[in-house]
């Protein structure tokens, strides 16, 4: 029998998470390989062809390859009608077949397991493989070569000098850039300008602000103040992170990354898990708990709801349904006390929609030009006016038309100047993001208080901790 070089946990985590029953899942228990191992794909020696000033990478020009992209928010228009396009004008010989899912680990680990990976995978939305475990099983493409070399736009230039640094940062796993983290989101509370400026309601800039706000529309009745994506927790559990963040000091988010003792039952994690318990009991639009992104966003382009929190694509996401004169705006968090450790206007922002080359494909430096594609000012430029969202590469958005809630999200960007957080177990333990969020849908409905909140989520976080076969990432 072949060995797969995926790892069992994994295979079998994300499946019974997909609702997938595998066929080879029993004979996987039986004789999985150790991390690292090898399979048929992988063991076949990858394309190549010969280097040149138009193809630095020594791409084979004769060899077709894959591209899977997340059909989310940013749908897949992007990479069918940009990034393709540009790619094969220098490489017109190449062959891109282009599949779309909204189900990556479900179409893709019986793939992954059977050694046939395809080449370029946009690894996102709540079924998105484990990076983790990607990273633990030599799954994910050294992208090192695609850093040094020269950028689509000026061969004197390279491409590590055309990105923001913290895109190769959150995109290196055990010392290895070997992700790219493509899209600059930002995130924050989303509004309507429109209906806000009918019934004079005011950003608020403090918490008590932000409480009196909740109440004065509650009593108008005009809308229901606050709702979030109930069927995926995440939506609200990166709010409650943020509060935190600000509360305490990004080292509160530094700690939760690196498992850190006690670090889900540090205080200001609990004044913020206590904040939005309080909105969740006073303030939610009814019936959120059973409602998913979609749905909620819709409510709110209907004016039946006036606050939620999202990241930039949200704007993109709802383009069919957003009335034309909505005015899309986001504000950052209010300021919790005076004493907050971060100031008013931080924000949570940081590299995100990501992308990766499977090592074990047949033609992994076609996956690797095709980012190198992506990176051109033109291909980023595009990108950022199609769906609404700014992207790592530097300068790429200057001189595009904007739409309102992009300008406020990148002007909201611009005012937090270094005030900005983020944390990475989401991409690092996918368990502990399935933990969190199933905890923090039950918090905020009322069924667990903030302790069992915090308790639950650190015996899950200790547990990987403490788990040898998981590995481990530090920042």
């Amino acid at each position: 029998m072949a060995e797969s070089s995926f790892s069992r946990r994994e295979l079998l985590r994300s499946a019974a998470l997909a609702g997938l029953l595998l066929p080879a899942a029993a004979a996987l228990s039986a004789c999985a390989s150790p991390a690292g191992g090898g399979n048929p794909g992988g063991s076949q020696a990858p394309a190549t062809g010969a280097k040149t000033a138009t193809n630095p990478l020594g791409i084979a020009e004769d060899r077709p390859f894959e591209v899977v992209i997340f059909d989310g928010g940013f749908g897949d228009a992007y990479a069918r009608d940009i990034h393709e396009p540009l790619f094969k004008g220098k490489h017109a010989k190449v062959e891109i077949k282009h599949t779309a899912t909204k189900e990556i680990a479900k179409t893709l680990q019986p793939r992954f397991a059977g050694g046939d990976p395809p080449e370029f995978i946009n690894n996102s939305g709540d079924n998105a493989m484990d990076f983790g475990a990607l990273a633990q099983d030599g799954q994910l493409q050294d992208l090192g070569a695609l850093l040094d070399a020269p950028s689509w736009d000026d061969p004197g230039v390279k491409v590590r000098d055309t990105i923001l640094p913290s895109a190769i940062e959150l995109g290196t796993y055990d010392g290895t850039f070997s992700v790219l983290n493509y899209a600059s989101t930002v995130w924050g509370i989303w509004y309507s300008k429109k209906l806000f400026g009918d019934n004079d309601w005011e950003v608020p800039k403090t918490w008590d602000e932000f409480t009196a706000l909740c109440e004065k529309i509650k009593k108008s009745g005009r809308a229901a103040p606050f709702t979030y994506a109930g069927k995926h927790p995440f939506y609200i559990y990166e709010t409650i992170l943020t509060l935190s963040a600000k509360i305490g000091g990004a080292d509160v988010l530094k700690n939760i990354d690196n498992l850190a003792d006690g670090a889900w039952k540090a205080e200001p994690v609990a004044k913020a898990a206590g904040a939005f318990a309080e909105i969740g009991a006073k303030y939610l639009l009814q019936g959120t708990e059973g409602l998913d992104h979609i749905q909620t966003q819709t409510a709110q382009n209907k004016y039946e709801v006036a606050m939620l929190p999202c990241g930039s694509w949200l704007e993109n996401e709802q383009k069919d349904t957003t009335p034309a004169d909505f005015g899309y705006a986001m504000f950052p968090l209010p300021s919790f006390t005076g004493s907050d450790a971060l100031p008013y206007g931080t924000l949570h922002s940081r590299p995100g929609e990501e992308y990766f080359v499977a090592a074990k494909s047949a033609n992994p430096l076609a996956g690797v030009e095709y980012m190198r594609a992506m990176l051109s000012k033109d291909g980023a430029g595009k990108f950022t006016e199609l769906v609404s969202t700014l992207t790592v590469v530097n300068g790429a958005a200057d001189g595009r038309t904007l739409k309102p809630g992009l300008e406020s999200a990148a002007s909201a960007l611009k005012d937090a100047g270094t005030n900005v957080t983020y944390f990475r177990f989401r991409q690092w333990y996918k368990e502990l993001h399935d933990e969190v969020a199933a905890a923090t849908g039950q918090l905020m409905s009322g069924r667990l208080k903030v302790a069992e909140w915090a308790d639950r989520i650190q015996k899950k976080s200790d547990e990987i901790k403490n788990d040898s076969s998981v590995k481990k990432f530090t920042r």
